[in-house]
């Protein structure tokens, strides 16, 4: 019985193949369009991780879905957070999110993926959420870097990191060096990302089956992954007339309520930063300046401060496309293993022909892979 159980258990396991779809690629290559697509032919729902999108507010710049995109494919994970929580951890989103794909598995519902934040994205993959030997991770698909966070840290002296450290992960901290700044500081970022302390990351993965230096093993087996890339000089055009689009869909005017709103109180207090919760996100820390100037500053004055929020905020997100797009190349395309999934790249360069080099390829992937099961060996990436 129980190993007629357990083939019934394979079969209908390797009838749901793909086990999720996972959507990736740098801000504005396209990733919500085909997930809607995937999602209305293949009866997909959506999770969105995107560490900025599960805060209220601020719709615009976090470039949230619209009303009527919502109203073509169910969405998950998005505006359900308090904005003046700072404490929502990537632990906090993998808890949800993965008793929303047992569900969907349960109703025979394709989960869709959309990212991202990169370790949000990991921490649904892999068993195990951290990935020690990387150290290129972003806080958010519109949001602020958390390499500029780690060079921030860095900038400290060796002991003072050394004593923050001890402070929140003493095991991590007792082997460490306090010269050994850099090793510090990851581990004190893992520590704000997550919640919790790198060891006891590193001793999770000790103990999963099949886990090596890269992380642990996959949660889900045979998952499809999408990486939408395009010709960069193409994106950066593309990214730079979304700006010019946010700006005319209304953006200063929700940066200007958003501030008031949540902002102000902060900055009276003495108590805002820019590297937690939403107000980390892209887009608002460039206009501080703009927002907080004083009312008797001169029309001049507040329109330069106008225009160099608008410029900051092109060369951030531009700054933030190739980060993601280097993410997707060191976690996916440059490490063999068997707990590396393969990745399908899809050509977004050229918009005019997105039926043709994007949607339909993906149902043609979709569609070869639930009617044939091939596990694959090693990690490749296809270009269509």
């Amino acid at each position: 019985m129980a190993a007629s159980t357990l083939n019934v258990q394979r079969a209908l396991q390797r009838a749901m193949v793909p086990s999720l779809v996972v959507i990736l690629g740098a801000t504005g290559t396209g990733k919500s369009k085909l997930a809607i697509e995937i999602g209305k032919r293949l009866q997909g729902e959506i999770i969105s991780a995107d560490s900025m999108q599960v805060y209220h507010g601020l719709d615009i710049i976090t470039n949230k879905v619209t009303a009527e995109e919502l109203a073509q494919c169910r969405h998950h994970m998005i505006s359900f957070v308090d904005p003046l929580v700072s404490t929502y951890t990537v632990v906090d989103f993998r808890n949800k999110a993965l008793a929303l794909i047992d569900d969907m598995h349960s109703r025979n519902k394709l989960p869709i993926i959309v990212g991202g934040t990169n370790y949000y994205i990991e921490s649904l993959l892999w068993k195990v959420l951290m990935d020690t030997g990387q150290e290129n991770k972003e806080s958010t698909d519109g949001g602020g870097g958390a390499l500029d966070r780690k060079i921030e840290l860095e900038r400290l002296e060796g002991a003072e990191l050394h004593k923050r450290l001890a402070k929140v992960d003493p095991d991590m901290a007792a082997l460490l060096h306090p010269n050994d700044k850099r090793k510090i500081a990851r581990s004190l970022q893992i520590h704000e990302e997550t919640g919790i302390p790198h060891s006891h990351w590193l001793e999770e993965q000790k103990g999963q089956e099949g886990s090596n230096g890269l992380g642990g093993p996959l949660r889900y087996p045979e998952p499809c992954i999408f990486w939408l890339h395009a010709d960069m000089e193409s994106l950066d055009k593309r990214l730079y007339s979304r700006v010019d689009e946010m700006l005319a869909a209304g953006l200063i005017e929700e940066l200007r309520d958003f501030h008031a709103r949540y902002n102000q109180q902060k900055l009276q207090d003495d108590s805002q930063d820019y590297q937690h919760g939403i107000f980390q996100s892209i887009g608002f820390k460039e206009f501080h300046d703009y927002l907080t100037v004083p009312e008797s500053s001169t029309q001049q004055e507040k329109d330069a401060l106008l225009e160099k929020g608008i410029e900051a905020l092109k060369i951030a997100t531009r700054r933030y496309a190739r980060k993601q797009n280097k993410w997707v190349r060191n976690r996916f395309l440059k490490r063999p293993g068997d707990n590396i999934p393969a990745v399908y790249g899809l050509d977004v360069t050229d918009v005019s022909r997105w039926e043709e080099t994007v949607l339909n390829p993906a149902l043609q992937i979709l569609d070869s892979l639930r009617k044939v099961w091939l596990p694959l060996s090693k990690p490749q990436i296809l270009f269509m």
